[in-house]
């Protein structure tokens, strides 16, 4: 906790002890990297200043906003949690309160009620596995959940009983995790304030700390995307409610790697006409546990297409909110239509 006073990250949501910007700040880290989030972040809060602002926001503005962040159900469970909260007529102050709310697991839960009402529960994230087995020199496998289990019973055991120590506490095992006790590559051992009885600096074994069962290999997909052009606009659909990138819009494609041959057959079965082809492009977009492999053609078109479709231009392309899988395809598209203004 000394160490922490002198070394943290001056960052935002360290600074208050509000309930819903430090919810905001636990949903927009998760999967994500302290830098990208400070933006969005500030963003986020000026157009949403409140729980109630949240719950009552258009759909389409809080896509927009959390356009680029990724793992967009965070983003749907936040706004069904501050509706219950909103309704509720403030947050729980309690871990199992928190608990029950969409979209918060047992980490978020914790950091929550330690953070926002001093509640003496152990914010347990994979920095403080990563601290934990290395201090310890634990070979279980973090991604077992008694280990998991067992690791926050070993945290809650040692903190602190006042609330404010409590909050620094969990901020502090967090933050040597992120900066000193680092994933990726060797432990900043000569800066760390654990060295003197962290087992794994003294028996030589943090960096293989922590065991992690191997992944499975992701499936790949392919698809072919299509930028349609007329008139100065482009084609967008909308993608369906349920599933990956549920409700967010996308270039038409289809599913599979169509060749130059076999692509106009997908345009006519649109109720398209191809004018003109003008590129072709492929990009790859990795998601946790599937692979896009994207081939992308840019024609001009005649027709409407399917009445679902949206024809924008590049005004309205800015303001549909479109995942960063389709980011090269978006680049060219931003391109084309200013060309045409």
């Amino acid at each position: 906790m000394a160490w922490y006073r002198e070394h943290a990250r001056d960052l935002p949501w360290r600074k208050t002890e509000d309930p819903y910007r430090i919810w905001v700040s636990e949903i927009m880290l998760q999967q994500t990297r302290v830098a990208a989030v400070l933006g969005y972040y500030a963003r986020f809060l000026e157009a949403f200043p409140s729980v109630d602002a949240l719950a009552a926001a258009p759909e389409e503005q809080l896509m927009k906003l959390w356009e680029g962040l990724g793992y967009y159900s965070r983003a749907r469970n936040l706004q069904k949690a501050a509706g219950i909260v909103a309704e509720r007529g403030g947050f729980p102050d309690t871990y199992e309160g928190l608990l029950a709310l969409p979209g918060i697991g047992d980490y978020t839960a914790s950091a929550i009620a330690s953070a926002a009402f001093g509640r003496r529960e152990a914010a347990v994230d994979g920095n403080v596995l990563r601290v934990v087995t290395r201090i310890t020199d634990c070979r279980g496998d973090i991604l077992d959940p008694k280990v998991k289990k067992a690791i926050r019973a070993q945290v809650q055991a040692v903190m602190p009983e006042d609330s404010g120590s409590i909050r620094v506490f969990n901020q502090a095992t967090m933050e040597l995790g992120a900066t000193v006790c680092v994933p990726n590559g060797p432990p900043k051992c000569g800066e760390c304030p654990a060295r003197e009885f962290c087992l794994g600096r003294i028996r030589g074994t943090a960096e293989l700390l922590p065991v992690k069962a191997p992944k499975k290999a992701r499936r790949v997909e392919e698809k072919t995307v299509f930028l349609f052009l007329r008139d100065g606009k482009a084609a967008l659909r909308k993608r369906p409610g349920t599933g990956l990138l549920a409700g967010l819009w996308e270039f038409p494609n289809v599913e599979g790697a169509l060749t130059e041959e076999a692509a106009p057959r997908a345009v006519s079965a649109w109720g398209l006409e191809p004018k003109a082809w003008r590129n072709k492009l492929a990009a790859k977009h990795i998601f946790t546990h599937v692979e896009w492999r994207m081939t992308g053609y840019t024609l001009e078109a005649a027709g409407d297409g399917p009445p679902e479709w949206e024809w924008v231009d590049a005004e309205g392309l800015t303001a549909h909110a479109v995942p960063s899988a389709f980011a090269r395809y978006y680049a060219e598209a931003e391109k084309r239509l200013k060309e045409t203004k």
